[in-house]
This record gives C-alpha cells, structure tokens and sequence, in this order.
C-alpha cells in the first residue's frame, strides 16, 4: 500500500488491519473500522495468474462468503489488488497454455479458462451479497490481468497505469470475458477495436471511454477509494438503489461467458508454430519481471 494510505489521512485502518499469511501468492486482510477485505496478488515466478493464484483467490472468496454467512455486516467492500510495484496482474499464464497448446490438451485448457471464468463471474454478482466489489489499478493490467479487472462493480485505476488486451499479438483473444464486460461499459464497438488492436492504454484514455470509474493521482488509489467510501456514507440509499439498477441494466449470463471461453480453448489450439514463438517472446517479458 502507499505511504498515503498508511501514514496519512487513513493510516490508521492500515495499522489496525489484520494480516493474513494463509496464502503464498495472495496477501489478505480486513479493515475493521471500513469494513473492506482486501487482497492483493503476488503470483510467482511470474506476476500472473498461475493456477496457485486462482485457487488462493477462490479460497478467499469462499472465505468471505462463510464469514457474510455468519455476520452479514462484516464486509462492505472487497478490494482486489496487487502487492507487486508498477504491475496489477499480467494476464493468463502464457507458459503454461504453451505447454498445453504443444500437447492438443484441450481439456486443461478449458478448465482454466472456466476457473477464471468461475471468479470473475461470482466478482461481477458480488458473490450474491450485499457488498461492492473494487478493482484498484496501481500498476499494469494487461490481458486477463485486465479482464479480472474488469469484473469488479468499481475500478479505479492510477494515472500512468497502462491496461490493454495484447493477445491478437500472437493471434488469439482475451476470452475469458473482456468483450462482454468492455460491452456493457464502453459499447461493443468499443471492445472490438481493443481487442483487435492490441493497443496499450493509459488509465486516462479508459476513463474517458467510461471503462475506469474513478481516476486517482499516481500512489493515490487508497485515498480514492475512502474518499469514494465517505461520499456512499453521505448518500448510502442512492448509491445502493444504483448499484441495484446497474446490476439489472449490465446483466451478465454465465453461459455466455462459458460459451465464450469454450471459442477461446477451440482458437488456442489452432496456433501456429510462428503463434507459439511470438507467446515464447512475451513470457520471456513477463519473466523481466519475476518476483
């Protein structure tokens, strides 16, 4: 977290906050007097998401969820970020679809992408509970780093930040739900060109499209967020009435995400050598940046 957030205006909840070591790729914790549970990615070799990642992130979700079952007023918010400096989370695990895609291995394939599937669905329903979900951008989101994202009710993002969907880079596309949720915020023409462009975005380009929420000043997302808490605190009825009518006007339907990543495991496994080398290029990327 920033020095912002720990030793300024709100350091307070920072310092009372209850650190969980439970997990080796997700750190955890709750901040009692906001009422947020927050937990931040710090997959490894590689700031992805492993399949260790994804199972830590569902076994926090259930967590939560058993808790909510026990105490409905426990959370208010679930904040999802990253513990590693300059990067939210670098997408799929491009090293591991290699292997599978060299080995026709559809089935694996398919299980990972309904595993993400799984997640940012329960996400982008908040888990069926009374509590808003938040997606803090202090670093790059790239691919299904964006698309997990996405998936959150609030997204705020860093000025600077850099967030874009490069898998036609080795001819394939994020599908794992980054047409549909970049539908329902910006338009479909709108995540067509994203994705088939490829383009790199900075976090203002996508505040204007309507795609970030709130924009924060760089090292400032904590403090945006309580800033945003305090004005739900001001006026709690209109913020819940609207976020009940975005959740009926933004429906999202689970089988289109399965459909869809069904046509993404069925394109994977048509790359070509020449596809497979340009992966190999960007995981040797992704690995500059180990942990």
């Amino acid at each position: 977290m920033s020095n912002v957030a720990r030793n300024g205006i709100y350091g307070a909840a920072f310092r009372d906050a209850s650190f969980s070591n439970e997990h080796s790729q997700l750190k955890t914790y709750y901040d009692e007097k906001y009422k947020i549970g927050w937990f931040l990615m710090k997959a490894a070799p590689r700031p992805c998401f492993t399949l260790q990642l994804l199972d830590e992130i569902g076994s926090y979700h259930k967590q939560v969820k058993a808790e909510m079952a026990i105490d409905q007023q426990k959370y208010d918010y679930l904040v999802v970020g990253s513990d590693v400096p300059g990067i939210f989370n670098l997408g799929g695990d491009l090293n591991l679809f290699r292997s599978l895609i060299k080995q026709k291995n559809r089935d694996i394939l398919l299980s990972y992408a309904l595993q993400c599937v799984d997640i940012l669905y329960q996400n982008l329903l908040h888990f069926k509970l009374d509590v808003t979900t938040v997606s803090l951008i202090q670093g790059d989101a790239l691919g299904g780093g964006l698309e997990a994202a996405l998936s959150s009710n609030l997204i705020i993002a860093e000025r600077g930040t850099k967030l874009g969907l490069p898998e036609v880079l080795f001819n394939l596309f994020p599908g794992m739900g980054a047409y549909t949720l970049i539908s329902r915020r910006a338009g479909p023409s709108v995540a067509e060109r994203m994705i088939l462009s490829g383009k790199l975005y900075d976090a203002e380009e996508l505040f204007e499209l309507g795609i970030v929420d709130i924009l924060a000043e760089k090292g400032e997302g904590e403090l945006a967020l309580y800033k945003y808490i305090k004005a739900v605190k001001r006026s709690p009825n209109t913020y819940k009435a609207m976020a009940q009518v975005k959740d009926l006007n933004n429906r999202v339907s689970y089988q289109e995400l399965v459909d869809i990543a069904n046509i993404w495991a069925d394109a994977a496994l048509e790359l070509t050598e020449k596809d497979l080398r340009m992966m190999d290029r960007l995981v040797k990327r992704q690995n500059n940046k180990m942990i």
